[in-house]
Parts: structure tokens; sequence; C-alpha cells
């Protein structure tokens, strides 16, 4: 007797973006589905059908007749309340998502989104209370804690390998191109305020999360934003001014699930010229031990490894600091993150249970970049409240 085939239909929102396009359908739902899906522990095969949905009729009809995909639609409204559709993504700009997913939620559709999930902590609480309320499974991309440095990271932690973690310090970014002479690695919308962006918004939800599932409890918060480059220029070559911040930097308090109290710190910038191993790291201190972790890579050095340098500023450094430190193995093949979390996320669906990164953490996210923005402008520590649905 053959098992059962169960097809899930996601509606693909906001697909032609950067992110939509690359991570989530070229990366994740596309190679699922080529794959004939997954199998889970009962035998069943999920399959997934992806339905492509945007605002521009020629770029969603090539990229469905590129990628194969049999359905798309420039009707949002429409592909929600179609019975026949079992999840809504949403990759689109972040002023449009939460009416996105309300609309999604209250139509009876399980939601899988991109963050923040909305501008304002008040309605990111509304999005998880319809969530909760509406009985679906709501699944929050927290990619960043699938990548195989964060994993190995995160083992380390789970060992014990850090003995009393200290600290934990975040660089990230790169420099993106004001658009003049050379075009910009990212959408212009995402240095304008009043379309959503700007580096606090885009990337203290991400930073929570991170915190969160590595260290612990994000207790506070103390951040100053700059908007390091005023002037940019958009897609079709026109000047505008740069009403978001294009760099944020941060002091967090943390508390381990043990109670030990965590500093922790991050620089996020777009106006930055990388040096360093890969385009995000962090470093976690401990008294026992420290590492390194970035996308891919992780590197420790242990208490009785740990060298005795002498400060002289007199004589030129003779030994290589980062020789000093071991690889720390992956001990598995780690897929992608976007495409490991999604198949997390649909098998949830199938089962009919919460998603571990819902629509809470995604509040918490938004209450980080809020309390961050309220942070520089009062010039002070805010300390973070328990959100309470």
């Amino acid at each position: 007797m053959g098992f059962e085939t169960r097809t899930i239909r996601i509606a693909m929102n906001g697909i032609t973006g950067r992110m939509g396009y690359r991570q989530h359908l070229l990366r994740s739902i596309l190679p699922i589905r080529d794959a004939g899906g997954f199998v889970l522990e009962d035998g069943t095969r999920v399959q997934v059908e992806p339905i492509l949905v945007g605002r521009n009729e020629a770029k969603i009809r090539e990229l469905a007749e590129l990628h194969k995909v049999s359905e798309w639609t420039t009707d949002l409204d429409a592909v929600i309340n179609d019975p026949t559709v079992d999840v809504v993504f949403d990759a689109s700009m972040t002023s449009l998502r939460a009416a996105t997913l309300k609309k999604a939620m209250r139509a009876g559709k399980h939601v899988f989104t991109e963050k923040p999930t909305a501008e304002t902590l008040e309605e990111a609480i509304e999005l998880a209370r319809i969530g909760k309320e509406a009985g679906v499974t709501a699944g929050v991309v927290h990619d960043k804690l699938y990548l195989p440095g964060l994993v190995k990271l995160r083992r380390l932690v789970d060992e014990g390998f850090f003995g009393r973690i200290l600290s934990i310090r975040g660089e990230f970014g790169y420099w993106v191109f004001e658009g003049d002479v050379q075009a910009a690695q990212r959408p212009s919308w995402n240095y304008r305020k009043e379309d959503g962006g700007g580096m606090t918004t885009d990337m203290f939800c991400h930073w929570n999360y991170v915190l969160e599932g590595i260290i612990g409890k994000v207790k506070s918060v103390n951040a100053k934003t700059a908007t390091h480059i005023p002037v940019r220029w958009d897609e079709q070559g026109k000047e505008y001014a740069a009403t978001a911040d294009d760099a944020s930097y941060g002091i967090f308090e943390l508390e381990t699930p043990g109670g030990d109290e965590v500093v922790g710190q991050i620089n996020s910038s777009w106006a930055v010229r990388v040096y360093r191993d890969e385009l995000v790291e962090f470093q976690v201190d401990g008294t026992h031990g420290s590492a390194v972790a970035g996308l891919n890579k992780c590197v420790a050095q242990q208490r009785a490894h740990t060298p005795k340098p002498v400060w002289n500023p007199d004589l030129p450094v003779t030994e290589s600091f980062r020789d000093q430190w071991q690889d720390v193995p992956a001990n598995a093949d780690l897929d992608n993150g976007f495409k490991l979390q999604w198949e997390e996320f649909l098998r949830d669906v199938v089962a009919g249970r919460e998603h571990r990164f819902g629509l809470l953490s995604a509040a918490r996210g938004v209450q980080l970049a809020e309390l961050g923005l309220q942070s520089n402008d009062e010039r002070r520590t805010i300390d973070i409240p328990e959100i309470v649905l």
C-alpha cells in the first residue's frame, strides 16, 4: 500500500523582490517541489504547489514561465479567498504586510512571513492575537538561526562550552552604493522612512530572535541611529532624500535561562566596508571559552588554549591571532536555512500545531526596533516590558 501525498498550495506574495525570489522561491520552495516534496515520519509525502502573486503582471508571468509554475496572479485578495489555497506567504513591502496577514488569517489561511510583521508594536501584537483566535499555524522567518555558523554557535552554548557567558558582539553590513554611478544593491524604499525603511526597523527584529535564540531574553536596549548617506538614487536613476536610518548601533542587556546577565552589542550599517570573514559575525565570550560565528563558519578558542598576549606598541605583532582558533565542525549536512525553516513550518501546518517562531516572537522583534528608535530619540537606555496577549 502506497503512502498518501499531501499537496500544500502556497500563495507567494511579493515574489519579485530580492528576498522573496532568491531565498524563498528559488532556494526553498522550488527545490522542495522539484525533489518531489519531503516525507514525514509517518510516511506521508508533503508536496508544495506555489502560486506566484505580485503587482507587476509582466514580471510575475515571466517568473512563472521561467520556473514552470502553472499559477500566478496580480489579485491578492482573490487568492487569499480561494478555498483551495492553504498558505499565504508574504515578502512584500513592510508597510503592506500587516493588512495582508490580517486578511489571510481571517480567511483561515496559515501564514508564513518575512519581518518585520508590522510597522508598529500595537499592530504586531494585534496580528499575534488574530493568529491565535483564528487557530492557524503562523510562522515568521527566523532564517539566521538556521545558518550553519549560528547552528554551530548554539551547539557550543548547549554543550556548556563557554562556561558563564559574559558578552556577545555582532558586526553586520556592507557598502550599499548610492545609485548614482553604480546601482544600489538594495531597493530604494529601504532608505525612505515613509515607506517603512530603516536599518533599525529592518534589522533589530532579526537581532531580537538571534539574541533570544543564542543567549536569552533581551531586557533593555540603548541605541544610536544614523543616516550616514543623506541622498541616494532610486531604480529609475532619480535622486531622492534618504529619510530613514542606514546604520544603527545597539547595546543590549540580556538574561540567560539560568539568570546570568550578558552584555550584547551589535553594529549594523549599510555604510561600512567589510574587513571580516563574512557579512555578519557574532563573537561570544565566556569564562571557559570564546567563539566567532558567521553565516557558515564558526571558530572557537578554549580557556586552556588561550594565549597570553603582551601589549607592546613599540614592536610589530609577530603572532597570528586568527591561527590560534579552531574550526567548529558541522557534524551534519546543513541545508539552506530558509528551506530548512520552510520544511519545519510545513510540517507544523500538516500536524496542525504552532510553529516555534510565530507572530509573538515577531512582535518582540518589532518592540525591540521601536524601543531602539525611542532610545535614540531620548538618548537613554530603555527597559523592555513583557508582551501579554
